[in-house]
């Protein structure tokens, strides 16, 4: 089958397509998917460039053409554990079950599918015996940038719905991130500030923010306020604005983070007394200056948020369904062409998602 194997940590000389890869066949309790499509995240590039490890301590952007060379230690992984190469990356699968391994119902094939991008540990993994523990499918497992890709069968959700592959591959890892943000704070009808507004995570936060009855203010830049304004977003900041001077002190019941940065003292400074701060990313860099008087002093909640329970998937899957949620593709490339679409990736030039399409 045709597939782009990541053969270690490093620069895009290290994603490799190829079409003699075997295709797996389905284990016991798994179902193999036909992929029909499969979005482009930061966490591809993360991975990839090893930014995972405690060793790099520089925004995403500065390595992801060439990668971080000798910085990067053995622990550039979600789970903190060294990858196994080469490895298949593509954290949003979607497409359709063609065969079963034991123990899986034989109905299930023929059955249109999005898999869970954040798992939990499979059996006799390291990881396996912490409840909260998680595993990211194209990262510790191998994932959808290839024709055909293995899930456990419990991880792969049958999908009722009228849109097409690509547009079902822009929901799994970004909305799942942000519908679990928001699940991890309990975000209802109050003021929330999204950062990093304009990307994969940042339009999926504010649709599921607005459908929760929250007042958005997303940030971005100002030339894709156009594109923001109809996914509900309230109020819409220029991500270069100094915010207390925009909004004020203590004028934030939320904010949902993926940027952090030098600019995140900031985040804290609008945050009301009792405000909740939740972050899945760190894309402007991942160390920041805290003030823990102003943690303490005003009572504040800091969540970091990557385990999520089963529900955030299976809401998410019912918010597609009855079209409470729009997807957002910005572009759609051959999957023989991921060095451009992570390149555009780099680029942020774009609102939303960028995805891969492997050969028919």
């Amino acid at each position: 089958m045709a597939a782009v194997q990541l053969t270690g940590h490093g620069g895009f000389e290290v994603l490799a397509y190829r079409e003699d890869v075997v295709v797996p066949q389905p284990a016991d309790g798994e179902v193999l998917i036909r992929v029909g499509a499969a979005g482009v995240n930061n966490t591809d590039i993360n991975t990839r460039i090893g930014w995972y490890s405690k060793s790099v301590t520089s925004a995403t952007d500065s390595g992801g053409n060439t990668g971080y060379g000798d910085e990067v230690d053995t622990d550039g992984s979600w789970s903190g554990v060294g990858l196994s190469f080469p490895r298949i990356q593509g954290a949003d699968v979607v497409g359709t079950v063609v065969a079963v391994g034991s123990g899986v119902d034989n109905g299930r094939v023929g059955e249109r599918v999005m898999v869970r991008s954040m798992q939990n540990p499979p059996p006799g993994s390291p990881l396996a015996k912490d409840p909260t523990a998680c595993v990211t499918i194209g990262s510790e497992m191998d994932g959808g940038f290839a024709q055909y890709c293995a899930a456990v069968a419990t991880e792969a959700f049958p999908i009722n719905s009228d849109l097409s592959d690509a547009e079902l591959a822009s929901f799994p890892c970004a909305y799942s991130t942000a519908e679990g943000m928001l699940h991890r704070v309990d975000v209802s009808d109050e003021t929330v500030l999204i950062t990093g507004a304009s990307g994969g995570v940042g339009t999926a936060a504010v649709q599921l923010a607005k459908r929760r009855g929250a007042n958005v203010i997303a940030v971005a830049s100002e030339s894709k306020w156009e594109q923001l304004r109809p996914l509900g977003a309230d109020r819409l900041l220029d991500r270069n604005a100094d915010l207390v001077a925009e909004l004020g002190t203590e004028s934030v019941d939320v904010v949902v983070d993926v940027v952090a940065g030098p600019t995140w003292p900031a985040l804290l400074e609008v945050l009301r007394k009792q405000g909740r701060y939740v972050t899945a990313g760190a894309i402007a860099g991942p160390i920041v200056e805290l003030d823990v008087r102003t943690l303490y002093l005003k009572d504040l909640t800091l969540a970091g948020s990557t385990f999520q329970p089963v529900e955030v998937f299976e809401n998410l899957i019912g918010y597609i369904e009855r079209g409470e949620i729009k997807p957002i593709i910005a572009a759609t490339y051959p999957l023989s062409e991921i060095v451009q679409a992570q390149t555009d990736f780099l680029d942020k030039a774009f609102v939303g998602k960028l995805v891969l399409i492997p050969p028919s």
